[in-house]
């Protein structure tokens, strides 16, 4: 699915002011992933998020966003980690390695912190998709709906905590 319909559309009166965004990024694919992260960018800015907000760290691969995320969520300085790569499918079954086990990991780091944890990893089949779903300004971007996700379920987990 692409196209407008497809954006995560962000509750009424969402605003991120105040809260503080962690963004992990992943280095593979580096074209791809400034694109996604161009987005975050435009969406928290959009949503009120303080640049001075936001923390943004590396890591080599998809496959570590997870722990890029876990290192975040557990130091106490975001209140949502934002998780950005683009796993490209291959010749070999390391795409669905890495695919799953990132999605998976990503998962498994908000379940276990209580901090929410954003999926914006592209998975697709080629680089052409992966340049459509993450377009400038006015197009489809990840990234973008990322920071949404982000900053609405921040505002869920803090008024109403996880057990």
């Amino acid at each position: 699915m692409t196209g407008e319909a497809d954006k995560a559309a962000p509750a009424a009166g969402l605003d991120g002011t105040g809260l503080r965004i962690g963004v992990v990024r992943a280095r593979w694919n580096p074209h791809i992933v400034e694109r996604l992260a161009e987005g975050v960018r435009r969406g928290l800015e959009q949503l009120g998020v303080a640049d001075t907000d936001v923390v943004e760290v590396g890591v080599p691969g998809s496959f570590e966003l997870p722990m890029g995320a876990r290192i975040l969520a557990s130091s106490g300085q975001v209140d949502a980690v934002i998780c950005l790569g683009s796993v490209i499918r291959g010749e070999t079954t390391h795409y669905e390695l890495v695919a799953g086990e990132s999605a998976a990991g990503i998962q498994q780091v908000q379940l276990t912190t209580g901090v929410p944890v954003a999926f914006g990893v592209l998975t697709t089949e080629d680089e052409e998709q992966a340049l459509a779903r993450s377009q400038g300004p006015g197009g489809h971007n990840v990234g973008e709906d990322s920071a949404i996700v982000a900053v609405e379920m921040a505002r869920l987990a803090a008024t109403h905590p996880p057990a």
